[in-house]
């Protein structure tokens, strides 16, 4: 993006750039920041007093929307992985790793509950 290319045909091909990693993963766990805060909008605060599971793995689900449109397309691998050579597979293992993003939040939101 600092070069002025939002996508590519293909991730894999294009010229590394100096400190995206870094940057990557930084911003990987600052949009995971904003998906909490957007379990604690959708459920409420109340939600931090008394967790449960459940909400929470199903927002962690529905952040699965973010690579299968915006992230996956930009990588050069379509919607939804469709450009892939194992579309189903990437896509369920998205949807996993989403739902266990969900159960870290819940059981963050325990783990306050207790220090609190």
């Amino acid at each position: 993006m600092l070069r002025g290319q939002i996508a590519h045909s293909s991730i894999g091909k294009a010229e590394p750039i100096v400190g995206e990693s870094a940057w990557g993963w930084f911003i990987h766990y600052a949009v995971g920041i904003v998906f909490a805060f957007l379990l604690l909008a959708v459920y409420g605060t109340e939600w931090l007093q008394d967790p449960r599971w459940l909400p929470a793995v199903m927002v962690g689900m529905a952040t699965v929307v973010m690579p299968f449109f915006v992230m996956q397309p930009a990588m050069g691998a379509g919607v939804a992985a469709s450009r892939t050579p194992t579309p189903w597979t990437n896509r369920l293992r998205s949807l996993l790793t989403h739902a266990v993003f969900g159960l870290g939040m819940y059981l963050a939101a325990l783990l306050i509950k207790q220090v609190a």
